[in-house]
């Protein structure tokens, strides 16, 4: 291209010079010359648009499917590199697609399974409820009827959170109103188990009543839970959780302070991994998935969030912040 786009010019030049039968002066040649490296250019700019379009098409279609997960069809009938290109970018579009279906209905599948293992001690637990038994053993059954009630709605936020990735609007998701006081009781009622258990207080400061967000609520209640769940468990008998939700620099920002085992600087970036080798023992001992973290992590993010962990070292407290713009 860069050798026609020089000589076209050049050659212009040559015929004029060669078969004009009049005196030629310089101005003549040089607007002739002008003309024809235009001309040069229009052409060159032509075809390399010509050479450059399967290109923007196979990126164009790229970008469709990562940002809306929207299936194109490309040209595959073409044999050269271009040809060959969009092919390959179909078929391993389609493959992708194929393959993230087949894990999603495979979740879909594992998750209504656990469903029904959550379910079968519910339902003895309540047969156990029925035969009016000691305060003692209903309170047991009671806890049990809770828990499990607790893992129906983890598993139906995951699952939600499945679709949300589904849909094409995840990346552009509305903003709704988020009830900051409508959303408290729902996280007393589902920590408030564990903080009798150990004898830890709750401090939940509130500074705002609602705020425009990109995150459900019922998400958020599960984050929020988590966290203080998290804080809960590697905290200290008869200690103290602070929980604050609060604007500041046009942020809504939520942090969950503790005042246990914390950890080190060099350890916040393996906090977040799936699986972690962090995970440990709570302070009674508490089993831990490694998971946990993981996924909060990944709910804020997806929902235009930020979430941090700070420490100021062993046995000095914790606090996890979200931060989401307003």
């Amino acid at each position: 291209m860069a050798f026609i786009g020089i000589h076209i010019p050049l050659i212009g030049i040559l015929f004029f010079v060669l078969y004009y039968n009049t005196d030629i002066s310089p101005t003549s040649v040089l607007v002739f010359s002008l003309i024809m490296t235009l001309l040069a250019t229009l052409i060159t700019l032509l075809i390399l648009n010509q050479l450059i379009k399967p290109i923007a098409v196979a990126s164009k279609s790229l970008n469709d499917y990562r940002n809306d997960r929207r299936l194109s069809v490309l040209p595959t009938e073409y044999t050269d590199e271009a040809g060959l290109l969009m092919c390959n970018i179909q078929e391993s579009i389609y493959e992708s697609e194929s393959f993230i279906n087949e894990k999603q209905d495979l979740i879909y599948m594992l998750s209504h399974d656990l469903k029904n293992f959550a379910g079968n001690p519910q339902g003895l637990a309540k047969l156990i409820i029925d035969e009016n038994p000691s305060e003692s053993i209903r309170d047991l059954a009671d806890l049990i009827c809770e828990s499990t009630d607790l893992q129906f709605r983890y598993i139906d936020n995951f699952i939600k959170l499945l679709n949300e990735q589904d849909q094409v609007a995840k990346i552009n998701q509305e903003a709704k109103i988020v009830n900051f006081t409508g959303i408290i009781p729902f996280i007393n009622e589902q920590v408030e188990q564990r903080l009798i258990d150990k004898n830890i207080k709750l401090d939940l400061s509130l500074d705002l009543t609602e705020a425009k967000l990109r995150i459900d609520e019922g998400l958020l209640v599960q984050v929020l839970v988590n966290l203080i769940s998290n804080a809960i468990k590697f905290s200290y008998f008869d200690s103290e959780i602070k929980v604050r939700m609060f604007v500041e620099d046009e942020k809504v920002i939520i942090t969950v302070t503790d005042k246990g085992i914390g950890f080190d600087k060099d350890q916040i970036d393996e906090l977040f991994k799936k699986f972690t080798k962090m995970s440990r023992l709570g302070t009674a001992k508490e089993t831990s998935t490694g998971i946990g973290l993981y996924l909060c992590k990944k709910i804020i993010e997806r929902n235009k969030g930020e979430l941090s962990a700070s420490s100021e070292g062993k046995n000095k407290g914790a606090e996890f912040k979200i931060v989401f713009e307003i």
